[in-house]
Formats: C-alpha cells, sequence, structure tokens
C-alpha cells in the first residue's frame, strides 16, 4: 500500500538536488518473502543507505549492485532466494524468492518524479507502471504515471508503444482503485495474452480509512490499534455527550451524528472504498440496525464487524433479515466481532479485532504458526 513512501522524501530531496540515486525496489515476492512488493532502498550520492527491501537479509548485496547502476545507468532486475546458492552467500535465509529491480533515478531520467511526490503528499491517488523486463532492452526503466481519469493529467510518459501504454493503464486504474500493487505481465507491445513484458505497477492511494462507530471505551482502544495500523480513523456517535476529541485522542476525526446517516453521506460522496472497514461496537439494535443496512448493502468494503454477545447476534441477524437483506448480504457480516483470543479487556478486544481484519486481508487462519507447516506470508485473497 504504502511500504515505498517512507523514502520518498529522501529521493525527492536528492532529486530535486540534480543528484543521481539508485533505487531498489522490490517487484515481486515468492513464499515467505520478508517485505512486500513496493519496498524500497536507496543508494544516494553520498553513499547513504536508506529504506529497506528485506528486513537485513539482502541489503549489502542491493547496497553492491546500486553503485553499479549509478556508475553504469542501466537498470537491473535481481533475483534472491534460498534456491540460487547466491542467496545463501547473501544471507536470505527465510525461505522466499525476491525479485527486486533496481535502477537509477534523477531529473532527467524521472521528470515527472516532482509531481507525484505532490500527488502522494496531498492524498491523490498516482500509480507509476515501470518496465522492468522486456525483449528490448532499451524499453527497460520506461515508466508510466496514471492517475484516475477525472485527474487534471490523467497520464504521463510512455512505456514505449501507445498500445502498451493503453493497456497498462486500464490495468493499473483497477490496482489504483484498490490500493494495490503488483507486478503485471503482457506481450512486448501490451497484447494481454502474450508475454516478455514485465510491469511492476507501484499504487499510491489515500489512507484506507476505518469507520468505528459507538464512543465508549471498546471504541477507544480499537481506535488506537486502528491508528496504529495505519488506518484514518473515525469515530461516530449519535450522543455528543459520549463523542468527543478528547475522549478518542487517537481518531483523526469524531463525528456527532446517527451512525446510518453518516455512512450513508460518506459512501455517496465517495470517501469509503475497498479498502474501508467498519467496526459497529455499540450492540444498540436502534443504531446497529440501521447501520448495518447501509453497510451490508453497500458494493465494496474490506471488513464489517460488529460487537455482541451471540443472543444479540442472533437478535441482530433476525431484525435484519426482517429488514430485506439477503443470506449474502449477512454472509459480509462478521459477528461477533474479532477472532478468539479470549480478549476481556478493552485492549484485548481491539487486538482481537485487528487480528481478523489482518486475516481477511491476508487470507490468514488466525491458527498458531507454531503449528502450521509451509509459508508464514499470505498472499490477499483475489
Amino acid at each position: 500500500m504504502r511500504d515505498g513512501n517512507d523514502v520518498m522524501d529522501r529521493l525527492v530531496g536528492w532529486w530535486q538536488s540534480g543528484d543521481q540515486v539508485a533505487v531498489g525496489t522490490v517487484v515481486a515476492t515468492f513464499e515467505s518473502a520478508p517485505r512486500p512488493p513496493g519496498a524500497a532502498m536507496l543508494v544516494g550520492p553520498d553513499g547513504e543507505a536508506v529504506g529497506s527491501v528485506s528486513g537485513g537479509c539482502v541489503e549489502g548485496a542491493v547496497y553492491e549492485l546500486g553503485e553499479q547502476v549509478l556508475v553504469s545507468g542501466v537498470p537491473v532486475l535481481q533475483r534472491y532466494g534460498v534456491s540460487d546458492e547466491s542467496a545463501f552467500a547473501v544471507g536470505l535465509t527465510c525461505g522466499g524468492i525476491i525479485d527486486i529491480f533496481v535502477e537509477r533515478v534523477d531529473p532527467a531520467s524521472y521528470p515527472e518524479l516532482g509531481e507525484v511526490a505532490d500527488d502522494i503528499a496531498a492524498g491523490r491517488p498516482v500509480a507509476v507502471a515501470t518496465v522492468v523486463a522486456h525483449p528490448d532492452e532499451s524499453r527497460v526503466g520506461r515508466r508510466l504515471v496514471v492517475r484516475p481519469e477525472d485527474a487534471a493529467v490523467p497520464r504521463a510518459g510512455t512505456l514505449g508503444s501507445d498500445r502498451a501504454d493503453d493497456a497498462v493503464t486500464d490495468d493499473v486504474r483497477g490496482l489504483l482503485a484498490s490500493g494495490r500493487t503488483e507486478t503485471l505481465e503482457y506481450g512486448p507491445e501490451g497484447q494481454r495474452r502474450g508475454e516478455g513484458m514485465r510491469v511492476f505497477v507501484s499504487s499510491h492511494a489515500p489512507v484506507p480509512r476505518m469507520l468505528v462507530f459507538g464512543a465508549i471505551d471498546f471504541a477507544a482502544a480499537v481506535a488506537r490499534m486502528g491508528s496504529f495500523l495505519g488506518y484514518r480513523v473515525t469515530v461516530c456517535d449519535a450522543r455528543g455527550v459520549f463523542a468527543t476529541a478528547s475522549r478518542f485522542p487517537s481518531a483523526d476525526e469524531v463525528v456527532v451524528d446517527w451512525p446510518h446517516r453518516y455512512l450513508t453521506a460518506e459512501a455517496e460522496a465517495g470517501r469509503v472504498d475497498q479498502r474501508t472497514v467498519i467496526c459497529v461496537l455499540t450492540h444498540d439494535p436502534k443504531f446497529d440496525v440501521p447501520l448495518l443496512e447501509v453497510a451490508l448493502r453497500l458494493p465494496r468494503l474490506a471488513y464489517i464487524g460488529a460487537m455482541g454477545s451471540r443472543r444479540t447476534h442472533d437478535d441482530r441477524l433476525k431484525r435484519l433479515r426482517e429488514a430485506g437483506l439477503t443470506e449474502t448480504e449477512l454472509t459480509r457480516l462478521s459477528s461477533p466481532i474479532g477472532l478468539d483470543l479470549g480478549a476481556r479487556t478493552p485492549e484485548e478486544t481491539a487486538v482481537s479485532i485487528a487480528a481478523e481484519i489482518i486475516a481477511l486481508h491476508w487470507g490468514g487462519a488466525g491458527d498458531r504458526l507454531s503449528e502450521q507447516a509451509g509459508p508464514i506470508h499470505h498472499r490477499p485473497p483475489q
């Protein structure tokens, strides 16, 4: 989602000074890779290393490769993994495989960087598609900057042909809408059923939202956890005496409104998407049922969880069915909320809710890793 943004400020600073910087980016991962696609490492003009691509496993090798690319200017796609003897030499012992693309960046090679950085800082969605492999070596490193169709500049740069630009633009906008960073493969001129051209798409979307309904003590703990996980957190409750900023210092905003009315307005304004998570904590039917009627009928949400006992859950389902919700819509509801961690306190409950959100996002089962075999890291369900 935003794993490369931690190095953006340093990269832009060197770029503005006219310096050349080697940028190593994780463009693909396999099995138990330590960092996700988009993680980046810089080798600065003064030899300084910034960022991480593997949590320490291959940084030394990538640093040396970055120094070579700074001199040659020729981008390199390098694979590191335990199946390769060189992987042991550089210390990749986690069992995974990673592809890292190393390129030289300066104002001449990446003139759009300043505008991309401005978009990211302003929270405007933008994606950068870079050719990391191609039969024609001269096209490796070419990039296309893609924004939503209604942006002032919807597209900038080129991958080398109009056909490739058009095909990649369509696919990139789909990834950008969901904040996904991936490597795509095409034929040399952008043919969808071909192979030979690999394009890494780094998506920079606005921070995903967590909407917490119910201004109770559990909500304060969930808001802290949501902020820790990188969400923009909103706490909403119709009771102004409870919904105050002083009670929820971790929230980005506290809203006094009826929950169903607020969610309806946010959805109509386009401020919720498939990355948005909703936590309904009031366990009061006069708030919960109208709110869940709205939430469960929205086409795109990452997670909808509702707090309450088994009895509360059964009563809630009965009321929702009476309101006309289908069984398919009801399957989207996580209730009672959270994973079975034996949580009792608000803080422990917040951890169980966060664990369920993470497990659903990445396809994890929530079991103990010590009792499992196979890869530790999961890929998100498609």
